[in-house]
């Protein structure tokens, strides 16, 4: 009898280290968690996978997955508007507990970068705090009074001496994958790419072969070739009617590459003051090239028609919109570049203003 039962028992032992044989583990149990579907999306060497749950107890989730090659995990809380990176290690369960109203605070157990990060942010846990509260009361001052003004200021105060304490993380742990995280997190600017090489520099030549290293670096390579003064990358697309375009074949003294997105509300060509940018001046002063990533040309067609404007459109059929925004680095929307007759960047922008102010200085400087 109690070898049976003892044989009972080594079987159901096997079962349960059995019971999965998922790759990556990612679990929690968060308080104030107000949205119960929770999101995440798994990266690496290129790949994404995306999955959701809904939690079956209040703040507790679980997500497996048994897909080799993803180096991090990105998991969205709160209707997608807290997002929480963790790192991942094969075989290695993360578990995340904590308050969600303080994501960076949340303790992330599993694997040597998360284990790492999660002792930085501890040290400075009182920081943290004080920016996610200052955030909060000012998203929830709409006017410009002057305590507005104060709460500002302390944010930025605030956000300095975070990346004090990050600089000087990065500076003592130079052998560290942590390290490169906040490197990522404080240090990439993208018109300035000077902090982030300088401290690519710091690190352990052991890291090199570390994706988030080789990443920056590429990253690095990419600003540069749309820094101001470079010259601009020499494209061949076809905008929504079929017509081919060069950089070389906007033949107008100034070419303007406008890139937006329809979902993006500044992007509007009237808020952006496009049209007016457009209208002022002459065909031989400036071309304009709208990058969309629109994906139906057809549709935009038909939009167009109503428009006093023949926009000069390319969109992300064939993925040609896609192409543009990879060389030329833009990250964000709306995003202009000004190009002058040396096909050289002159300007970079998100205001329409700023635009015709530096084509006014440009053209009619003399007047």
């Amino acid at each position: 009898m109690f070898k049976n039962y003892f044989l009972v028992l080594i079987f159901l032992a096997f079962l349960c280290s059995c019971g999965s044989n998922a790759i990556y583990k990612v679990e929690g149990k968060l308080t104030n968690l107000t949205d119960s579907l929770v999101y995440i999306v798994y990266e690496g060497s290129g790949d994404r996978v995306m999955d959701s749950v809904v939690c079956l107890s209040p703040g507790k989730f679980k997500f497996e997955l048994d897909q080799e090659g993803f180096n991090s995990a990105t998991l969205f809380f709160e209707h997608r508007t807290k997002p929480v990176t963790v790192y991942l290690e094969p075989q290695q369960k993360i578990s995340i507990t904590g308050d969600i109203v303080y994501p960076q605070l949340l303790h992330i157990k599993g694997g040597r970068i998360n284990d790492k990060l999660a002792g930085f942010y501890k040290s400075i846990s009182s920081l943290i705090k004080e920016q996610a509260d200052l955030r909060i009361a000012l998203a929830e001052t709409n006017d410009a009074t002057s305590g507005n003004t104060d709460l500002s200021s302390k944010l930025t105060n605030v956000g300095h001496q975070i990346e004090e304490s990050a600089l000087a993380y990065i500076c003592d742990n130079p052998k560290e994958g942590a390290a490169v995280v906040l490197i990522e997190s404080y240090f990439v600017v993208p018109d300035d790419t000077r902090k982030l090489d300088e401290l690519l520099a710091v690190l352990d030549p052991q890291l090199k072969n570390f994706y988030l290293v080789k990443e920056l670096s590429e990253y690095s390579v990419r600003a540069k070739r749309t820094a101001l003064g470079a010259e601009a990358p020499e494209f061949a697309v076809k905008n929504i009617y079929g017509k081919s375009f060069t950089l070389d074949s906007l033949g107008a003294d100034y070419k303007l590459l406008a890139f937006i997105a329809p979902w993006c509300e500044m992007c509007q060509t009237d808020i952006l003051h496009l049209d007016k940018v457009v209208t002022k001046y002459k065909e031989e002063e400036l071309d304009v090239l709208l990058v969309s990533l629109d994906a139906d040309s057809h549709e935009v067609r038909d939009l167009l028609k109503k428009d006093s404007i023949q926009w000069n459109v390319v969109t992300d059929s064939a993925n040609q919109a896609a192409i543009l925004f990879d060389l030329y680095n833009v990250s964000a929307l709306p995003r202009c570049f000004l190009i002058d007759e040396n096909d050289k960047i002159i300007l970079k922008t998100d205001n329409g203003a700023e635009i015709m102010q530096t084509l006014d200085n440009l053209l009619y400087k003399e007047d």
